[in-house]
């Protein structure tokens, strides 16, 4: 079977995809990254070629998330775009018509707006961890609560309390308060969701003009509070699609597959799972820039360079971009 295979590589989470050529979803990995975006790529590589080596063969890769540079070099991607772009060419694909997708993920939150299938408008917060699945990790373990669980407690609540929202620390300290005055979890949990959507539509959608269908994605669309707090403050029924938590990935697939039509493709392999990649990176002193130069090593061998403004060191060898 003929098939794609997008890999989207974040702070929190590594999302691998395989689609066959018909836009089907064969298999799908959410690997959690802990700080080691190679080791994390490598071992989804080696559970999708175990899984799969025999009976797909690839025909093209795409790369996106913070560290997509990295990841196109780890897999040979033959597409490497930005998560906005991802992210639309996947809605687009499986939800027609949409016009605004919200995504949350571990550390960012976005939003992006859609008229006719093309992106028109997008916002994207990463400065404050308060509106982000990190931050409701934190909470959940910190009340010792399954995050599995967090929504279901928030949907129980009778009288969800005002949480103030707007920085990490702030709300922090205002749960606490709460539940020193005697609140329930559920409705301290409850508000939190609120507070956490009025955050983002504070913040990521202010000035945007959020027009149903509504998709919502990323890892935090599994919470069924923040979906609901959502829909009561839109006055919207959401949407969250089949694959929400690897959409990025999906959307790379269908690029890898738009890249290369009638042309070979550069994916390494699910061998490249046993390579030997070595990041480092050097600081060059040749002009006031002062330009962090990452450099990728596979197996020994320098295969890619770039940071660099000015293209003196990215084009000696491999440029991704």
């Amino acid at each position: 079977m003929k098939a794609y295979l997008g890999v989207d590589v974040g702070s929190v989470s590594t999302n691998l995809v395989v689609m066959a050529e018909s836009g089907e979803v064969i298999e799908s990995l959410y690997i959690r990254t802990n700080g080691q975006p190679v080791k994390a790529v490598q071992n989804g590589l080696r559970m999708l070629g175990e899984k799969l080596g025999k009976d797909v063969t690839i025909m093209g890769a795409g790369a996106t998330g913070s560290a997509r540079n990295l990841t196109a070099v780890l897999v040979g991607a033959d597409a490497v775009k930005n998560e906005i772009t991802a992210h639309a060419v996947a809605v687009s694909k499986m939800v027609p018509g949409a016009q605004t997708i919200i995504e949350i993920g571990g550390q960012d939150s976005k939003i992006i707006i859609m008229r006719d299938g093309v992106v028109t408008d997008f916002a994207m917060n990463t400065v404050c961890a308060a509106g982000t699945g990190s931050f409701l990790d934190q909470q959940a373990s910190r009340l010792n609560i399954p995050i599995e669980k967090f929504g279901e407690m928030a949907l129980q609540a009778k009288t969800p309390v005002r949480i103030a929202g707007r920085c990490a620390v702030f709300a922090e300290s205002d749960m606490i308060h709460k539940q020193q005055l005697g609140h329930s979890l559920e409705d301290i949990i409850a508000g939190l969701c609120e507070a956490l959507v009025r955050n983002y539509l504070n913040n990521v959608g202010k000035g945007k003009e959020i027009l149903a269908p509504i998709v919502f994605q990323g890892g935090v669309a599994a919470n069924v509070g923040i979906k609901a707090a959502f829909e009561k403050h839109l006055k919207q029924e959401l949407i969250i699609p089949k694959y929400f938590n690897v959409m990025g990935a999906v959307g790379c697939a269908y690029l890898a597959k738009e890249a290369t039509r009638n042309k070979p493709t550069n994916f390494k392999g699910w061998e490249a799972a046993d390579y030997a990649f070595r990041p480092t990176s050097f600081e060059c002193k040749a002009c006031p820039n002062n330009c962090e130069v990452i450099q990728i090593f596979e197996n020994e061998k320098l295969v890619a360079r770039w940071g660099d403004r000015c293209g003196k060191w990215s084009n000696v060898n491999v440029k991704v971009s």
